[in-house]
Formats: C-alpha cells, structure tokens, sequence
C-alpha cells in the first residue's frame, strides 16, 4: 500500500524523489517555498530577456537520459539538445585565448601544439578518467552512503585505489603537464566542488572526461527546459506540486514525523523528504532532540563556493565571446586563495560569462544579447548593493578590454545576485551556492546523511548530502533517496 510523501523543495533532487517515489505507488506533494518551481534552476524574464539563474553547463548528458528512461521518455521528448562547438573559450590576456574543441581528435592536436608530448599524456590522461567516471558514476555515486559495509565489495576496494582518492587532482595534473595554461583549463571544472585542485582527491579528473570527452551541450529555450521536463514526468505520475508552500516546521513526536506545517495548516506525513537546504531543515525546521547535527557541525564543514551573479541584457551583438567563456587573465592560485583560505571578496577575479543568445535565439531580442556573469566567492560575505557594483565595473571593464568590445553603454537590463539572495530564496546556508566541498573528508560516507538518525522517515537530497553539488548528482541524490525509501519500506 503506498505511503503519503511529502517533499519539501523542487530543485532537481526534489522533483527527481518525488517522480520516482509516485513511480513506486505513492502519493506524493511537493512544497515549494517559491512562486516558481526549480530551486536553484528558476528562470526568470524581463525585457524580453530569458535568464536562468542558475546553471548554465549541460554536462554528463547519460545522467539525464537515464532519469527520463525510467519514465519511458528521452531528452528530445522535451528539448532538442545541441552539442556546443568549441565548447568554450579561455581568455589569458588581450588576443591570448584557446577555444576547446568539441572533438577528441581534435583536442589531441589542438594540446599537441600547446605543449610538445601532451597528446600521448592526454591519451594516458583521458583513459585514467574514463575509468573513474564510469565507476563513480556508474557505481559510487548510487550508494546512500549509510554505512562503510556499502563499499567493502572487493572489486569496490580495488576501485577506490584506481579512483585515486588519495592523491589531489593538483598532483595527478602537473604529473602529466608542464604548460601552466593547460593546467589551468584542466583544473577549471572543480573550480566549484568546493575545495583548491591540491585539496580536491585525483578522482574528479572525471570531470575533465565528462568535459572533454562526453562533451558541452546545450537544451534550446534553457536550461529550464530540464525542470519543466522534470515537472511533466512528476505530473505523469501523479505528483501534486504546491509553489507559496513555505514548510515551517517537520513535525515529529517519539522516533517519528507525524507531517509538516505550512503556516497554521499541518499536513500529515508517512514520509518526508527534505531537498531544501540541509543546515536550514535541521536548525529551523527541526526541535534539538531530532536532529543529525549541531551547529557547531555545521560551522566546521567545508563549503563550495558562493558566487556574484550578473544578469545583464545588452542591446548589440558581441563579438569575442562564446556560449561559454572563461576569463583567466588574472591570477588563479590568488582567486582561490581570496575563496578559500583568506574568505574575503577578492581583488581581482577570474570570472566566467554565459552568453545563451550565441546558441539561442529566443533568450534575447533580436541583435541583442543575454549575458549572465559569474564570479566564484567566499560564502558568509557582506554583501552590500556597492559591492555588487564596484565588481559588475570591474568585470565589465576587464571584458571590453579583452574583446575590444563597447558593453557598459549599451547595457539596457541589469539584475545582481548574490549571497544575501541565496539565503532568502533558498535559506542557503552562508549564503552558499554550490553546498559542500568534495574534499575527502566529505565524499561518500562522510558526507551528511541522507536519513535522519533519530526519525525513521525523514530523508534528505540535495547537495548538501550523498553524492554532492551539482546539476548530474542532484538528479541522482533524488533518485537515491527514493530507492532508500523503498528498501526501508519492504523490510
């Protein structure tokens, strides 16, 4: 007999619990605080501009084909899917840049002219990584994470050697490259797993196989197209889905939740499963006895980084950038140390800028562009309306320079987004935008429980839990906690 699930949040890992537990027989309602469905992925418009507010890089594309699978649906039920080439480009200084092919073959001979011997080591490189992705996608990362038994499988143990969880990627890199910007784009992708490449186990050169190898991809119309396709599949399966729906309190009594509260309305609960804010769940939602953890727990975790948003419409086209283009024309070992060691607002960032509407041309009005702009930072900054304004110059700046490009005057939109945002949209905690870092101490088993540990049926998903940040394992994490659900369920 299905149970009545109630889910608190609809980012990915919420929508993707809810559809897989209504797939199971449940009955299943989502509570989004939020006018909008989609969390951290919302969208919004404005002078005939679309922006996503939050991810913008369509990586790992199987991950999401696997999901829709489960339904009986494939991406192009929903969105038609365009592989992006190159797959971005890389600033270093004024007429410096690399653009990344969208081809292996092509990267071979592109790394090959940057540095003498690097396609055989890449060959090496990529081969190593593939190993990694398909073990820790295929196998790590679908484990709750409960328990150390999980991964005492032999075949597993000899794994975690080859997966190299004890090395930092910082290492496993400069072992096979010299050339410092080669080293620079290949450490680019865990830029946002929290933690400096020489804090970041080896294992995350994974990331640089879904990068290079599986590719950088796009959905037309967003990156909202995903929710929306995320929301249909629920809405098939019979999920109900309530936006205003701000939880208040999860409660329970004895070693139980006997539902939550909306306000003064109590809805009654077989089970709950928290995707929203794991800190916030626990410290707001939750009385002392019941929770997993305590503040001070809390305060001693390692968190990704938040981050700087522009959403910027301009009333031109501009040439020099990309879909995707990385600006490193400023130091990036002083960036991560200004995020990661220092925690102060830095002096002169690396940055990165989405531009849709090279892709897309219903983001944008026509001979327009949408820009979306975003520097990595601390969390727990003060985020003050001058601040925001002294680094939406700078960057600005630092863009017409390097594109020979006039933006600043032709900027008919502007929005900013930042730490202060994160905490009132979504109760992030520091105002984090990413969750934990992925340093060792925090993967797989040592990362927050995904059940709480005093209430039999209350859950957790997101990215502040099992696998961690990101679009891919978002997805996963609700899929995760569903099959817990159903486990726990039947014995």
């Amino acid at each position: 007999m299905g149970k009545k699930i109630s889910i608190i949040g609809s980012g990915f890992s919420g929508l993707a619990a809810a559809a897989c537990c209504a797939q199971n027989g449940h009955e299943v309602t989502i509570y989004e605080k939020n006018h909008h469905i989609g969390g951290r992925a919302r969208k919004f418009e404005a002078e005939g501009f679309m922006f996503d507010m939050g991810p913008s890089w369509y990586w790992m594309p199987e991950v999401f084909e696997n999901f829709y699978q489960r339904f009986g649906h494939k991406a192009s039920d929903f969105y038609q899917l365009d592989r992006l080439s190159p797959s971005y480009r890389v600033y270093f200084g004024k007429d410096d840049t690399l653009d990344i092919p969208s081809e292996m073959e092509d990267i071979y001979t592109w790394i090959e002219n940057i540095e003498k011997g690097a396609a055989d080591k890449l060959r090496q490189f990529m081969n190593e990584a593939k190993y990694k992705y398909e073990v820790g996608m295929g196998e790590f990362v679908f484990k709750p994470s409960l328990s150390y038994s999980e991964f005492l499988d032999p075949r597993l143990l000899v794994s975690a050697f080859r997966l190299d969880f004890f090395s930092s990627i910082s290492k496993h890199i400069r072992n096979h490259f010299k050339d410092p910007k080669l080293i620079q784009i290949l450490e680019f992708p865990v830029l946002f797993l929290g933690a400096k490449p020489s804090e970041t186990p080896a294992m995350y050169s994974l990331m640089n196989y879904a990068d290079w190898t599986l590719g950088t991809w796009y959905p037309q119309g967003g990156m909202f197209k995903i929710i929306e396709a995320m929301e249909s599949i629920c809405k098939e399966q019979g999920v109900r889905i309530e936006t205003d729906a701000n939880v208040r309190k999860i409660v329970a009594s004895g070693n139980r939740v006997s539902g939550i509260r909306i306000n003064d309305r109590e809805i009654n609960s077989d089970m709950v499963v928290a995707s929203a804010d794991y800190h916030h769940v626990e410290q707001q939602l939750l009385e002392p006895q019941f929770r997993n953890y305590s503040e001070s727990y809390w305060d001693s975790r390692q968190l990704s980084p938040s981050c700087l948003i522009f959403y910027v419409g301009v009333n031109k086209k501009l040439n020099g950038l990309l879909h995707h283009t990385l600006f490193f024309d400023t130091d990036f070992n002083t960036h991560l140390t200004e995020i990661y060691d220092s925690k102060k607002w830095p002096n002169n960032p690396l940055f990165y800028v989405c531009t849709p509407s090279k892709t897309d041309a219903s983001v944008a009005p026509h001979g327009c562009e949408n820009l979306f702009i975003l520097i990595p930072v601390a969390v727990d900054l003060k985020d003050e309306e001058q601040t925001r304004e002294h680094y939406f110059n700078l960057v600005v700046e630092r863009m017409e320079k390097l594109t020979g490009e006039t933006i600043q005057d032709h900027v008919i939109y502007k929005r900013s987004y930042a730490h202060r945002d994160y905490i009132t949209d979504y109760n992030g905690y520091k105002g984090n935008a990413f969750g934990l870092a992925n340093t060792l101490l925090q993967t797989a088993i040592f990362k927050p429980s995904l059940r709480n540990k005093r209430l039999k049926n209350l859950f957790f998903a997101g990215q502040l839990t099992t696998p961690g940040p990101g679009v891919p394992p978002s997805l996963i994490s609700g899929q995760v906690v569903a099959a817990q659900i159903q486990k726990e369920l039947k014995t």
